[in-house]
C-alpha cells in the first residue's frame, strides 16, 4: 500500500532506495513540515510579503503557485526518485501533492500565529499571503524531506 511504512527486511539491497519512495510515512510528513516551517518563518515575518499580497496581480500569484509546484516536482523527480518515475507515477504525484498540501498547512498556521492570516475578515488577502509565503517554504520542505534517506 502507498502509505504504509516499509519494513527494512522487505527490501532487496539494490532496490532499497527506489522501493522506499513508494511509501509516505509520518517521518516524511514531519520532515516536510519542519522544512516548510524553517523557510516560512523568515518570510512570514516580513512586511514586504504582507504588502505584496495586497498589490501583486492574480497572474503573478498563479505564477508563484505554478513555480512552487514545478520546483517541488523537479526536486522530487531528480533527488528523491532519481529520475525513476516511470513505474511509480502515482507515488510521485502523491508525494509532490502531499508536500505542497503540508506546506500550505504549515504556512497557514505560521501566518495565523502572527495574526497575518485574515481568513474571516479578508479571505482573498489570506489566500494571497498563503501563496506568497508557501513558495520558499515548499522548497525548504522538499529539501529537508530528502535529507534522511537510508
Amino acid at each position: 500500500m502507498l502509505f504504509e511504512q516499509a519494513s527494512s527486511e522487505s527490501h532487496v539491497c539494490d532496490d532499497e532506495y527506489t522501493d522506499m519512495k513508494l511509501y509516505f510515512n509520518t517521518e516524511d510528513a514531519s520532515q516536510i513540515a519542519i522544512g516548510a516551517f524553517a523557510m516560512a518563518m523568515p518570510i512570514a515575518f516580513t512586511q514586504e510579503a504582507w504588502d505584496m499580497a495586497l498589490t501583486l496581480p492574480w497572474l503573478n500569484l498563479l505564477l508563484f503557485a505554478v513555480l512552487s509546484i514545478c520546483f517541488l516536482s523537479f526536486y522530487a523527480y531528480y533527488s528523491l526518485f532519481q529520475g525513476a518515475v516511470k513505474n511509480r507515477v502515482r507515488s510521485y504525484v502523491v508525494r509532490v501533492g502531499l508536500a505542497y498540501a503540508i506546506t500550505l498547512l504549515v504556512v497557514a498556521l505560521v501566518l495565523l500565529a502572527l495574526d497575518k492570516l485574515p481568513i474571516m475578515d479578508d479571505p482573498m488577502v489570506a489566500f494571497r499571503r498563503l501563496i506568497i509565503v508557501s513558495m520558499p517554504a515548499s522548497i525548504g520542505a522538499i529539501i529537508v524531506e530528502s535529507f534522511d534517506k537510508e
